[in-house]
Formats: structure tokens, sequence, C-alpha cells
């Protein structure tokens, strides 16, 4: 398999993943036919009710803060999920050295969950949780074992979900340390991600090394960049390579 051969001769390796990651983990994408961004549209194409990204901007959850949690309690949040061939594979490889870094556009916080530390999550994860007026922080469960909007114990403010919306930038500094680990990378496998969400789709400017992989199943526009595309399942070529470690061993 050229990925095998790839990676068996890089030392630091970056891997970029959206969406696609987690499917095999139950979570479904975004932007796929079947996808959540498709969900409510009628067999005329049109739309009934908000979209989810108009319920998942910052604006929709300034001024409908219950409805926002509503959504984001059905749709966003899946704390059962368990990691995949695909996240066990990366564990591996960074306790290799290898791995230098995972950049996520996921908040699933399943990377995490597998055990890797270098995971730069660029839109935040649903585990991490602050008031909006104090600052206190709080985890998933006061989230998910509230009705309504959850308020903060010290001073009644709203609790938010510490992750990008739209119409919000991402973090500085996580971005910062995205940008850095992948202008150092000399292989960079992206995953599972059209592509088209920026600003975060725009950090694979910054490799500049031997080889790029794009394993997504639809087409990315950075195709004619790679030195090897996979049209696949993300979570099947990465079981795939560990099954033939296995045989190997």
């Amino acid at each position: 398999m050229e990925l095998e051969k790839l990676i068996e001769r890089s030392r630091r390796i970056v891997f970029f993943g959206g969406a696609g990651v987690s499917t095999a983990s139950g979570i479904p994408d975004f932007r796929s036919a079947d996808g959540l961004y498709n969900a409510g549209t009628g067999l005329d194409g049109e739309r009934r009710g908000p979209s989810p990204e108009d319920i998942l901007s910052a604006t929709y959850f300034a001024l409908h803060t219950k409805e926002f949690y509503d959504f984001y309690r059905t749709h966003m949040v899946y704390p059962d999920a368990e990691p995949n061939a695909c996240h066990r594979y990366l564990y591996k490889l960074e306790k290799q050295d290898k791995l230098r870094a995972i950049v996520t556009q996921n908040i699933d916080g399943l990377h995490k969950k597998a055990g890797n530390k270098r995971v730069y999550e660029l839109h935040g994860s649903i585990y991490e949780n602050y008031c909006v007026q104090c600052e206190t922080e709080y985890p998933l469960d006061k989230i998910m074992e509230t009705d309504g909007v959850p308020r903060c114990d010290k001073c009644g403010g709203i609790i938010k979900p510490w992750v990008v919306l739209y119409g919000e930038a991402p973090d500085k500094y996580t971005m910062i340390g995205a940008c850095r680990e992948i202008s150092g990378a000399d292989l960079m496998i992206v995953a599972g991600t059209s592509l088209s969400v920026e600003p975060a789709a725009s950090l694979i400017g910054y490799f500049s090394g031997r080889d790029l992989v794009v394993i997504n199943k639809e087409a990315t526009p950075a195709d004619d960049k790679a030195t090897l595309v996979i049209r696949d399942d993300v979570a099947g070529v990465f079981e795939a390579l560990a099954k033939k470690k296995q045989q190997q061993a």
C-alpha cells in the first residue's frame, strides 16, 4: 500500500481531519448529500425553517439560546461515541513519535479520547464549556443534564460551549500552533474534509513538505497538489493499514 510506504519514510507527520474521520464512530457528517446541513430540505430543494448554519451561529446563540441548545444537544453532541480505526492508528503513530500533530475541524474530542496529546482543535470541543459572564468552566455533563439554557452555578450567567460558531474567529493560539506544525511537516495527511470551511481550509497552504495525501470520498481543492489521492472511507483506510501491520508482525 502506497500510503504505508509514505508513512514509513516520514518523520514529521501532520494529520488534518474533518467530519469524515468520525463517521465510523456513529457521528454524522455535515456536507454530504445525506449530511446534517442538507437535513430539513424538501424535495423541491427548499429549506424548512432555519438552516443548521444559521442555528450554529453566534447571532442565533445570542438571540435564540434555548433553540440553539435544543439543536445542539440533539445533533452536535455524541458523548457515547468511541474512537475508530483512524483515531487508534494515529495514537500509535504519536507514540512512535512519527505523528507530530493532529489538526482537526471536529468538536467531538475523539482524538483526545483515543489518547493523542498533540491535538489542535480548530473549532473547539464539546467537552469544554464556560460561563459567558464569569468564565467559570464546566464539563459536558453540565450541558447534557440541563433542560433549556444551562446557567452558571456561581453567577447565573449563560453557559456557552467552547466551540467556534459561525461568525466567530478560531482561537488565535490554536491557529498559530497548527500553522507551525503544518509548516514543519514532511508528510501531511488530509482526511475526511471537503476543505470548504475557512479559515481552517487555508491552513494546508502552509505545507511545503515532500508528500501530501488526501483521503476523501469526494474531490477536494487539494487533490491536484497531492502525492496520493484515496477515494475511500477514512476509517476503512486506516483499518486496512492496521491489519497489514498485524500480518507483518
